[in-house]
């Protein structure tokens, strides 16, 4: 069996920093395993082009069962099937959260997960010479930038927040989160700048660094409590990877539980259901699946609105949809083209203002389908099942009018496409939000981070009850943050990579038997 000190399952944003990181020491080697392939693909560097990506061969192309909450709707998820995983893919949008998303970890009993304790690491991230040095850092792999010449349609929504007496922004990653601005974008020189494009490519020069793609992870394979090696398929062969120190899931949301109950941890009533011997009773695994909800309020434009340079989305506010609330809970993103559920049909050359529920009550599942790895497991978010959500999405609707009403669209506002001047009542508005609201293509919390018994990792991202097994990725989340939560994986990548070369586990004793040999 080959073998190696790390394994490093998944090449998406939290894996590549953590890769990387890892591989600053030479005296320790790593490999990293990713089910996709190379990123070559010339859509995936061009800024505009990110939704011509979804459904193509570097998507996972998931999709959810059926949504009694949002009309009995199967929503498309994609998520990133290539290096750079959903960075590969998504809207380059980089906003870190709010600060008090990341002390609520803490609060929980994630000990070192406050912001406080993370702005170091958040800082060594990025290269922002221009940045308040309070809040950001220089000499990082990452060069987080807004438009510099943003679409002056996206000027107008910050504009419109002004006039209306909504706070404004300089950098929702500084002093001031809350509020309109202009966020920072993942783009250079007018090409997409992944995680793998910052972390892993340059990277990969060094000889304890060894990148696989097309290896598609099974299961963990245990020698009694201890995690020693991955199984994988590759080039039509099942293959094994020894792990001399340990083994990192860095698979995401779906994908990160999905390997965890095919290796025999997780629920075991479940796992019996399915044939599978349950390793570790951990009913964590799998549960707390979570997704900031997305829904565009749409306006055909009064005149044509200038080709898009950047991302199609340049300004953003974040807004509380009840001013008791402590912290804000919608997110505003302005996207100067037409956003939608496939459902829906608009005139061309609209416009949208999109509404993001940010802290969302609902929670969902992550399920296997059956012990295949062709199986893509049931994917269960439970849209809309708590009436809080229904509710901040109806006033999230409102506040999207109330928004497009000021002057500052004057020149660009023809009549509302989505959901129509006719829906006016909040019954009708409820109707809408459960046709037209879906994915934020932001799922985590699966294998979540905690001290409680359905916790699934501790807070140095270890699996309760394995030896020499962690997981890094979005799914560690224990509660979503409130923004785009690409920026937050790479986060939670570099603080893994942290944690790890703070305990340094000892290699694996020679003569273990490995289950399922």
């Amino acid at each position: 069996m080959a073998h190696t000190d790390y394994v490093v399952v998944g090449a998406g944003s939290a894996g590549c920093a953590l890769a990387a990181r890892l591989s600053e020491d030479p005296n320790v080697h790593v490999t990293v395993l990713e089910a996709g392939g190379r990123d070559d693909l010339e859509a995936i560097h061009v800024p505009p082009a990110w939704p011509m990506l979804w459904g193509t061969e570097v998507d996972w192309a998931y999709e959810t069962t059926p949504q009694p909450g949002s009309s009995g709707q199967v929503h498309q998820w994609p998520r990133g099937r290539v290096l750079g995983g959903s960075s590969s893919l998504n809207g380059m949008v980089y906003i870190r959260g709010n600060p008090r998303d990341w002390d609520a970890w803490a609060f929980d009993g994630c000990t070192g997960w406050d912001h406080e304790s993370l702005l170091p690491v958040m800082k060594r991230m990025e290269d922002v010479p221009g940045g308040d040095p309070r809040f950001r850092g220089v000499g990082g792999p990452i060069e987080p930038r807004p438009a510099a010449n943003p679409n002056p349609i996206s000027v107008a929504f910050v504009e419109a927040a002004r006039e209306q007496g909504h706070p404004i922004t300089e950098d929702f990653n500084g002093e001031r989160f809350e509020g309109a601005g202009f966020h920072d974008l993942l783009i250079k020189d007018g090409r997409r700048t992944s995680a793998a494009d910052t972390y892993l490519h340059p990277a990969s020069s060094r000889a304890n660094l060894d990148v696989a793609t097309g290896a598609h992870v099974a299961r963990v394979l245990l020698a009694g409590d201890r995690c020693v090696a991955v199984e994988y398929a590759q080039d039509g062969e099942t293959r094994r990877l020894q792990a001399e120190r340990e083994v990192i899931l860095c698979a995401g949301a779906i994908d990160s539980p999905a390997i965890l109950l095919r290796s025999g941890i997780g629920p075991g009533a479940e796992l019996a259901e399915l044939g599978i011997e349950t390793a570790v009773d951990l009913p964590g695994v799998g549960r707390n699946l979570h997704d900031h909800l997305l829904m565009g309020v749409l306006w055909e434009a009064r005149q044509p609105i200038p080709p898009p340079e950047y991302n199609l989305a340049e300004s953003s506010m974040f807004l509380r949809s009840d001013p008791a609330k402590a912290v804000p809970d919608l997110h505003f993103m302005f996207i100067h083209v037409p956003f939608h559920l496939p459902t829906y049909q608009v005139p061309e050359g609209s416009w949208t203002i999109a509404v993001g529920l940010v802290r969302p009550a609902s929670r969902g599942t992550v399920r296997l389908r059956s012990a295949d790895l062709g199986d893509k497991p049931l994917i269960d978010p439970a849209y809309l099942t708590q009436e809080a959500d229904v509710e901040a999405m109806v006033r999230g609707t409102k506040l999207a009018r109330e928004l497009a009403s000021a002057h500052a669209f004057d020149p660009w506002r023809g009549p509302e496409a989505l959901p129509g001047e006719t829906v006016r009542s909040d019954a009708e508005l409820e109707e809408f939000v459960r046709h037209a609201a879906g994915t934020y293509y932001h799922p985590v919390g699966t294998c979540r981070m905690g001290v409680g018994p359905d916790a699934v990792v501790d807070p140095t991202l270890r699996v309760r009850g394995v030896q020499g097994l962690r997981v890094a990725d979005a799914s560690i989340m224990p509660s979503i943050v409130s923004a785009n939560t690409n920026t937050a994986a790479m986060i939670i990548g570099e603080r893994a990579a942290d944690l790890v070369n703070a305990t340094t586990p000892a290699p694996v004793t020679a003569g273990h038997p490995v289950v399922g040999t």
